[in-house]
């Protein structure tokens, strides 16, 4: 990618990548200030908590999507495009469906390093289906969750009782930074950065489909 498109790119992600920082210390203080748990689940995951940045993927992948596709930069055979990205979207599933077959305990560090390896896979099989919107995804995933890997560090730390601090159940005991470096870097760094690429490109995907009928551009 030439000099000029990855400042392209980094123009597009500013706006998202502020409001997702903005979202990520408002979830903060509403855990911090043990405000409601259906906006700020303080529970380990924090699964389902309407605040929080998870839900922006889709909408910033579908602006991705379109603000590149508007500028010639989309894939050439979107059917293709899509097969490969249902392909990333349940490789990282279907690992720890044989793994755990396997014997693999599923809260253990072994399926951890298992689901970053399926998470880099996905993230190569999205990048073959759309290149441009999975390097932009790439980067606004890192700045969305950079922020988070910080705020998990001192969390843990200091054991400030928020969802990113507290380990998973059945997780094994280990120091305060051997616990961030399996439960804040590798899932930040890797799974979650693996699911901001294929969930948006995935949206985009389906964006683009709709929105753009008339004849493909070449292969971004």
């Amino acid at each position: 990618m030439s000099d000029s498109a990855a400042m392209r790119h980094g123009r597009l992600i500013l706006v998202p990548a502020v409001i997702t920082l903005a979202v990520t210390l408002l979830r903060l203080a509403g855990e911090l200030l043990e405000w409601s748990s259906a906006l700020f689940n303080r529970s380990a995951g924090g699964g389902g908590a309407i605040v929080g940045i998870v839900w922006l993927v889709p909408i910033f992948g579908i602006y991705f999507a379109l603000t590149l596709a508007r500028a010639g930069e989309r894939p050439a055979k979107l059917l293709r495009a899509l097969g490969l990205v249902l392909l990333a979207l349940v490789l990282m599933p279907v690992v720890g469906a044989v793994a755990a077959a396997a014997g693999v305990d599923p809260l253990g560090l072994a399926m951890l390093v298992l689901f970053a390896v399926a998470a880099v896979g996905a993230v190569l099989l999205a990048l073959s289906a759309w290149p441009s919107l999975t390097r932009v995804l790439v980067a606004y995933g890192l700045a969305a969750r950079i922020p988070v890997a910080i705020i998990m560090l001192l969390a843990i730390l200091g054991n400030w009782g928020t969802h990113y601090d507290a380990p998973p159940p059945g997780f094994p005991e280990m120091s305060p930074l051997a616990m961030w470096f399996w439960t804040g870097l590798i899932p930040q760094m890797l799974i979650w950065i693996a699911f901001t690429v294929v969930v948006g490109v995935l949206f985009g995907l389906v964006a683009v489909a709709i929105v753009h009928r008339g004849p493909k551009a070449e292969a971004a």
